[in-house]
């Protein structure tokens, strides 16, 4: 690479807060944290794995201005629960694969559904 990526690139982050079922209490804690501190578009949740996810999770939808700040809180505040925080730009798998953070363990996301580019 001859340059560096164009950070105006990122519309926008998703946060993914994994929970299992002895872990869903804390998800929900969690949640409700967010939702009392942050203006963010929380997604419904999944019981079950969805898309490239391993196991069930919600999703947090929130703008750039909010990173600063949101991104601490979950990595001081997720209580053992593994969050998947990534970009949102024109390449979903490489949003996911390549330009992803996790907070907690890595966990193995299914990369077979997830699209080189958007149309």
């Amino acid at each position: 690479m001859d340059t560096p990526a164009d950070t105006a690139a990122i519309k926008d982050w998703h946060a993914h807060v994994y929970f299992t079922p002895g872990t869903r209490d804390r998800a929900a804690t969690l949640r409700d944290w967010v939702e009392k501190r942050f203006a963010v578009r929380m997604g419904r949740w999944h019981e079950e794995k969805v898309g490239p996810h391993p196991q069930a999770m919600y999703q947090i939808a929130f703008p750039n201005e909010l990173f600063s700040t949101l991104v601490p809180f979950l990595a001081l505040n997720r209580m053992e629960l593994t969050v998947l925080v990534h970009p949102n730009t024109k390449r979903e798998r490489d949003d996911h694969l390549l330009h992803a953070m996790w907070l907690g363990a890595v966990l193995p996301l299914d990369a077979s559904v997830l699209r080189e580019q958007a149309e």
